[in-house]
């Protein structure tokens, strides 16, 4: 908005006198040039997720509380609001639209229709994500404009064909310039490498759904995501950042306080700054336990791979290591992102253990948290990534390898240049298939199930690797979808291991960190918290095991209805029926 009103100040005496006055003001006279087109479509940026871009709720990042979702007991949505079947964000990309033949400048006119088709394609990838089909709608509709109002739902393969459209002519005409804060070329290739991946795995993995006779398959749209990826990797000049070296170059991308720091990388991120009132509570949600205590699973530690390359679960008695020893000479990745031994925070020397007291199972996000004067409720600024290069890295390789084309080549463009970020191994494509890891697809700890053929061993590392560079990124739920995985779900979501009552020293520096104890009161003890096992914290086998906060929860999920969701019941009713509900869900409606 400082931007908008500083170019609005710039305008000159004679065309201020050319402005409507307000009290006259109308869509009709408005939209005429670039100052007013920026100042209506700068509102469009809210479509972006927005403080909740440092959460997760999934089978590999757990909070107090799972989702409704993970529990399988998601209700159908009454109103549209509660349902997430929602458009007013479309209706103002429509406005834009039909109102930019009031600019007569083609140029300008070109740049806010290729801004405006961006947001149409991230808004209806947001509605097919959720929803499967929905209805296509390319103009403002009245609320009288009952014909419109009461259509049915367009199919699959038509939304994406017209995102794909509105994809591609963002593409072509916005700005190749870089921009932490504005919709670029780079933004709209990320989004298009972004929605085709999704596409090309979730029809190679869903064919329970029919897409038509017509449609494309699953290989088409991989082939675009590829394409994308490739182009974006080799000519938008962004790269992986590895500024300071293996052991801060990752977690300084989630930590620096601006993005334009950073646009090696970051291609679009949001813009926080204390000093005009906007803000988030990354420092406080990670480090108060009031706050839903954010927490990886034992799941997801147990994938990062050794520092050698390695893979840690092949180690005998991995299960059972206490929490020094599982940290140790891991995958730089993991002290980045959790709190391990010798950990300290940001421009401070004090080393510091995981606080359970902040976090259910013991491993402690450090991502998006900053220096100590941010900890405080509203108190954080630090910007937060909606879109970077490390993600069209590994849209790329995932593409290849589900489409068959993945060459070692490929992988050394990319999920290796992610590796090389942190002193990494690199990954090899004939060893991974030639020994897939047993971990990643053991179904008691919530493997893939559904990996199969040459190329399962590459797949299913590349999903470690998605796994381990973009957790915490707000990606995990919808790839489990895409992947038909749900039942991973159902799993327990584990912690740390405690082999029984007694005193801990989690990172081993000599101060004792836990007590647990079994009788009704609490042993002389200098540790800093102190738990009843049973009550005040849960353990897989009573008095031992791993922290399992959620023992006894009892989650489902349904095959046959969970990877979409339910149209809400108010939308049918005010169609007369012409919304079909989605399969599996019974709302009680007949018509």
């Amino acid at each position: 908005m400082i931007a908008v009103l500083a170019g609005i100040s710039f305008i000159s005496c004679d065309d201020m006198l050319d402005v409507v006055p307000r009290d006259r003001m109308t869509p009709d006279t408005f939209f005429k040039n670039d100052a007013e087109l920026k100042a209506f479509t700068i509102k469009l940026y809210t479509i972006f997720p927005g403080t909740d871009l440092y959460l997760e709720n999934s089978d590999i990042y757990a909070q107090t509380m799972t989702s409704d979702e993970i529990r399988g007991i998601r209700p159908i949505y009454a109103s549209a609001s509660e349902a997430g079947w929602s458009w007013g964000a479309l209706r103002n990309i429509n406005t834009t639209l039909d109102y930019l033949p009031n600019c007569k400048d083609k140029a300008i006119r070109t740049k806010y229709e290729a801004l405006t088709r961006f947001f149409r394609a991230y808004f209806y990838f947001e509605k097919v994500k959720r929803f499967g089909d929905v209805p296509w709608y390319d103009t403002q509709v009245g609320s009288t404009d009952t014909e419109q109002l009461n259509r049915p739902r367009d199919s699959r393969e038509f939304i994406m064909g017209k995102m794909i459209e509105d994809i591609d002519f963002a593409i072509e005409n916005l700005p190749s310039t870089k921009s932490a804060y504005e919709i670029t070329k780079w933004t709209a290739m990320a989004l298009k490498s972004r929605f085709c991946l999704f596409e090309g795995t979730f029809r190679k993995y869903h064919s329970e759904f029919d897409y038509g006779a017509d449609a494309h398959d699953a290989n088409w749209y991989l082939n675009l995501c590829a394409e994308v990826s490739e182009e974006f990797i080799n000519n938008s000049g962004y790269s992986i950042h590895t500024a300071g070296g293996p052991d801060v170059a990752y977690v300084s991308l989630f930590t620096t306080n601006k993005a334009t720091e950073l646009t090696d990388e970051v291609i679009l991120a949001r813009n926080y700054n204390l000093t005009y009132g906007v803000y988030h509570n990354s420092n406080y949600t990670m480090l108060t336990g009031s706050m839903g205590r954010p927490s990886m699973t034992k799941k997801a530690v147990a994938s990062y791979l050794c520092k050698d390359g390695s893979r840690f679960t092949d180690k005998a008695g991995w299960q059972t290591m206490q929490f020094a020893e599982e940290m140790a000479d891991r995958d730089p990745r993991l002290a980045q992102s959790i709190r391990t031994p010798g950990y300290t925070r940001i421009e401070t020397t004090t080393m510091i253990a995981p606080d359970l007291s902040a976090t259910m199972t013991g491993y402690q996000p450090i991502k998006y948290v900053t220096t100590v004067d941010q900890d405080l409720w509203n108190g954080a600024d630090i910007d937060l990534i909606i879109f970077r290069a490390g993600e069209v890295y590994l849209n790329y390789a995932e593409a290849k390898a589900e489409a068959g084309t993945l060459t070692q080549e490929d992988l050394d463009l990319t999920v290796n240049k992610l590796r090389d970020r942190v002193g990494m191994p690199h990954m090899d494509m004939a060893a991974a298939n030639a020994n897939p890891d047993p971990f990643l697809s053991n179904a008691e700890w919530g493997g893939y199930q559904n990996v199969t053929g040459a190329n399962k061993g590459v797949i299913l590392e590349i999903r470690r690797e998605r796994t381990v560079e973009l957790t915490q990124e707000g990606f995990r739920y919808y790839d489990i979808i895409r992947w038909k995985e749900g039942k991973i779900f159902e799993k327990e979501f584990y912690g740390i291991y405690f082999p029984g009552p007694g005193e801990y020293d989690l990172d081993e520096d000599g101060t004792k960190d836990v007590l647990l104890y079994t009788d009704g009161s609490a042993p002389s003890s200098n540790a800093t918290l102190k738990y009843r096992l049973g009550s005040d914290i849960v353990l897989s086998d009573g008095t031992s095991g791993f922290i399992n906060p959620h023992k006894g929860e009892g989650r489902a999920w349904n095959e046959d209805r969970d990877y979409l969701y339910p149209i809400p019941l108010d939308e049918r009713s005010l169609t007369h029926g012409a919304l079909v509900q989605n399969p599996g869900w019974n709302d009680g409606l007949t018509f």
